[in-house]
Order: structure tokens, then C-alpha cells, then sequence
């Protein structure tokens, strides 16, 4: 990725039209695809934009939906994109986090909507210290706390970061009472994507039933309602069956985007001619 330019550039940014209908085009036909499911329940999509360019943001950020929620996996990327676009975008972080970098993400991008990958409580506490920083420098973030998810390892994949679900609770507990500049929104998993393939139609995945059950007990020894508390889980391959199995935000991105570059190839913006403006 390219070095960060300031966010007035913006304005001077030009969307290819062609791409721009694509996407929406997308967009519309993901959105449409959940209604059908949602069974009047309102499920918020996080188009994941990870290694696209800031263009295909814009495009669907002024695009008919005016989308606001975009998910990234790569800090020093999303850190570079908040710069350029506009502050009203909600920045989700989806990826694996890093305790050395919890804080200058708390406090470096002040439209981080939410991090949904802690699982762990020193991660909690830096980006506790992160967000109050940003609203020592930057007083009208005072009393908008930021969200984060709690993320569980649903699937037992070594791979895979998460809590045991076992220890969700403690962590939970954790956040809600030592992190006052923070709010728990909920859980999130990523469960095994050829689990999510063995799953034939009117069945439900075994990862998204754990996290549901989790997200219960959770509820339970916290004294809350379970309401309170979301559910992120569901992707390209299998949001559906996760909106059906209760979960409140998915996360969308090659099913919108097309195909992702190698990381070494990805652009932070694409040059586009004045012609195609």
C-alpha cells in the first residue's frame, strides 16, 4: 500500500462509473439476499475492503445505499484509508490484533466504529488506554466509547485466534468492568469455512450454534439481557445460514469486491482518467 495522503485529497478522488454500478450492483444484491432471511430482524453488513483501493470505498460509501460500515484486516491499511476518506465512514477492525498495536489503533483513527477481534485481556486494556488518549486530544469523542467484540474459537482450529468459549465470560466480565472507554457489543466468531460448506440447507453450522449458546451463558453470568449482547459471524460463503442462526453483523467482502490482490500488489487508490469521471 501506498503512503497516506490528507483526507482533503478526497474531494479530488475519481470513481471509474463502471466499477462504481458494479459495486453497488453487488451491494444491492447482498443487502436484497438478507431481507429475505433476516426475518424482519435489522442485521447490519460490514463490507470487508481489505487490500481494495479507497475508490471502491467511496463508490459505495456515495453510492444509493450510502454505505457506512467497512471492515479492514491490516492496521497500518486502515490507518492510511482513515486518512483519506470521510470521517463519517465506521471503520471495523476484523483482524488478527497485535497487543503493541491495540493502542495507536484506539488512538490514531478516531471513526473506528469497532474491533472485533479481542480475545485477550491485555489487548482490552491497551485499547482502553488508546481510546482515552484519542479523548484527551480530541474532547467531542468524550462519553462515545469504543465497541468491541469478543472473539471466540468456535471451530477448536489452532489456527484460528479466539477464546476457548469456556473463558468468554471472564473476558467479557473484564471489559465491561475495567475498560470504561470501551463497550462490549457482543461476540464474534469465524468458524470453519468446510464446516460452513458440510452444512446443507435447513441445518445450522455447529460453529454459529456454539456462539450462540456462548453468547447466552455469557448474557446469563453477566446479569443482562442476551440482547445486549450481538452476534458477528457469518461471510461471503455463509452469511446467511448465519443470519438465520441469530447473528446480528456480517461480514462481506470478495461477494461485493471481486477477487483480492496479493498484498504485495494491492493499491491504496487506483489512478482513474478524467474521462470516467
Amino acid at each position: 500500500m501506498n503512503s497516506a495522503e490528507p483526507q482533503s485529497k478526497t474531494l479530488e478522488m475519481r470513481i471509474d462509473p463502471s466499477r462504481a454500478t458494479t459495486l453497488n450492483s453487488n451491494l444491492s444484491t447482498i443487502l436484497s439476499r438478507m431481507q429475505s432471511v433476516s426475518a424482519q430482524r435489522s442485521v447490519r453488513l460490514v463490507a470487508v475492503s481489505k487490500l481494495k483501493p479507497v475508490n471502491d470505498i467511496l463508490a459505495l460509501h456515495h453510492g444509493p445505499h450510502n454505505h457506512l460500515h467497512f471492515g479492514e484486516n491490516y492496521q497500518q491499511e486502515l490507518l492510511q484509508k482513515s486518512l483519506l476518506l470521510p470521517r463519517e465512514i465506521r471503520w471495523h477492525f476484523i483482524g488478527a490484533l497485535q497487543t503493541n498495536k491495540c493502542k495507536p489503533l484506539a488512538e490514531q483513527i478516531p471513526n473506528l466504529w469497532c474491533v472485533e477481534s479481542v480475545d485477550t485481556s491485555k489487548k482490552a486494556d491497551q485499547l482502553e488506554k488508546g481510546r482515552a488518549a484519542l479523548i484527551e486530544k480530541e474532547k467531542e469523542y468524550e462519553g462515545i466509547p469504543l465497541r468491541v467484540f469478543v472473539q471466540v474459537n468456535t471451530s477448536g482450529e489452532e489456527e484460528k485466534s479466539g477464546v476457548e468459549p469456556g473463558d468468554a465470560a471472564a473476558l467479557c466480565k473484564y471489559v465491561k468492568e475495567q475498560c470504561p472507554h470501551l463497550k462490549l457489543q457482543g461476540l464474534m466468531t469465524i468458524g470453519a469455512i468446510a464446516r460452513s460448506k458440510a452444512t446443507k440447507e435447513g441445518q445450522e453450522n455447529e460453529d454459529f450454534i456454539c456462539l450462540r449458546e456462548v453468547r447466552d451463558r455469557v448474557a446469563q453470568e453477566l446479569g443482562i439481557e442476551k440482547e445486549e449482547l450481538e452476534l458477528s459471524m457469518g461471510m461471503s460463503e455463509d452469511f446467511e445460514s448465519a443470519i438465520m442462526c441469530g447473528s446480528n453483523q456480517v461480514r462481506v467482502g470478495s461477494t461485493i469486491f471481486g477477487q483480492r490482490p496479493a498484498k504485495k500488489d494491492a493499491r491504496l487508490k487506483e489512478e482513474v482518467e478524467d474521462g470516467q469521471t
